[in-house]
């Protein structure tokens, strides 16, 4: 959707971290000029669904008056978020000057978001990431006098006056975080054998799992919070699937045993991506993760035994599915950016097919949808709140999620 990027006559700014002194800002300050863009991301707040920031500039704010201060009461190590889809392009720490730890994301068509003076990064160059995930923790590194984000949008290069959920940002006002969007689930959450589909919503208080029954029905699910990302399985082995989050910054899986039990399992590290499968074909669901930035998978067994092997690389999304009917889930590797597959049957040896299924921008997922034994690939589009499904030679749709803006 376009969107007016035109700079709006702001009021004296409040000081907030670094952002000392008065600016006031209207059309034709410098800085302000730049490419008109016919496309842009939509950007929303690089915070927790919900969360007041305070947003601000200065009048000598390098490199650009249009670049944004982020502050609020207690920030130091604030989880920092992705505030658009892309891939990431600069993991940089420049030490005690400039910037400091940063991090620049492309969302294509010319279009960047930065994010500086972080106190970490928990991302690699190369990687694709969806809106909401973890980019670091907000910091004070570099040339920077107190804890703050520094944030920038950028049209080929050139920094562009901020917007966040389609609204050109007042400089110098509080803003709450509308990054909200419903990522994709599937599992079987009636035990019928077959796969069905649900989405998280992330919530300032007490996420929500929406699982969408087979009669059409939605069962809701209370469970994680708003910078967590939902992992699903049949934890205990009862035949239906659980709900579940990884905790990047912990990084702890949280799974949530039928009867409201939670259990902690601790693995991985602060830049690895959550999987999750049956990698022993004994009914329960393991996990796993990957490693961005050497293409590693580690799958955990149920004995507690790891096993490593090479399988994608940074700007791969695994996915885990029985590709082959044998009980046993494997993996796959989705191009997010080109909208294909490379999916190996037999875990490490097994032959590569790749598919083209789905298409630029949407999200891979997979389940068993007509009940045969063997999983089959699916997309879910954010823009539209619809999964596609791939079955038996033909696609189903089914629409279901809030779309993004």
């Amino acid at each position: 959707m376009v969107q007016s990027r035109r700079l709006n006559r702001g009021r004296a700014l409040r000081a907030t971290g670094l952002a000392t002194g008065l600016v006031l800002l209207a059309p034709g300050l410098a800085g302000a000029t730049g490419p008109t863009a016919t496309w842009e991301p939509d950007f929303e707040a690089p915070f927790a669904c919900g969360q007041d920031w305070d947003a601000s500039t200065r009048s000598d704010h390098s490199p650009s008056v249009l670049s944004v201060d982020f502050n609020r009461d207690d920030d130091f190590r604030a989880p920092v978020l992705m505030s658009a889809p892309g891939v990431v392009t600069d993991v940089v720490d420049t030490g005690g000057t400039s910037y400091g730890k940063y991090v620049v994301v492309d969302h294509g068509k010319g279009w960047s978001s930065l994010y500086a003076h972080l106190d970490a990064q928990f991302v690699v160059e190369g990687q694709w990431l969806d809106q909401g995930s973890y980019v670091g923790l907000l910091g004070t590194s570099g040339g920077s006098t107190g804890p703050h984000l520094h944030f920038e949008e950028r049209l080929d290069r050139t920094n562009r006056p901020a917007v966040f959920h389609g609204r050109d940002l007042r400089y110098g006002s509080t803003i709450t975080s509308a990054n909200c969007g419903a990522v994709p689930l599937t599992g079987d959450w009636d035990g019928d054998l077959r796969t069905d589909v649900g989405v998280y919503r992330p919530r300032p208080t007490g996420s929500r799992f929406r699982l969408r029954m087979p009669d059409g029905s939605v069962d809701v699910v209370a469970f994680g919070g708003a910078v967590n990302r939902p992992v699903t399985g049949d934890w205990d082995g009862d035949g239906q699937t659980d709900v579940g989050v990884w905790k990047r910054k912990e990084h702890t899986f949280a799974l949530r045993i039928t009867g409201g039990k939670t259990r902690l399992v601790r693995l991985g590290g602060r830049r690895d991506v959550p999987l999750t499968g049956d990698w022993d074909g004994d009914g329960r669901t393991d996990l796993g993760v990957f490693w961005p930035r050497s293409g590693t998978v580690r799958l955990r067994h149920a004995d507690d035994t790891i096993t490593r092997f090479r399988f994608g690389d940074a700007g791969s999304v695994p996915v885990s599915g029985d590709w082959d009917g044998d009980g046993r889930s494997e993996l796959a590797a989705f191009d997010v950016r080109a909208g294909t597959w490379v999916v190996r049957s037999g875990r490490k040896t097994g032959p590569l097919r790749r598919d083209a299924f789905g298409g630029v921008g949407t999200l891979p997922l997979s389940g068993d949808w007509n009940g045969d034994g063997t999983d089959t690939l699916g997309v879910w589009t954010p823009t539209a709140g619809e999964f596609r499904l791939q079955e038996a030679g033909r696609t189903t749709t089914v629409r279901f999620g809030a779309k993004r803006r």
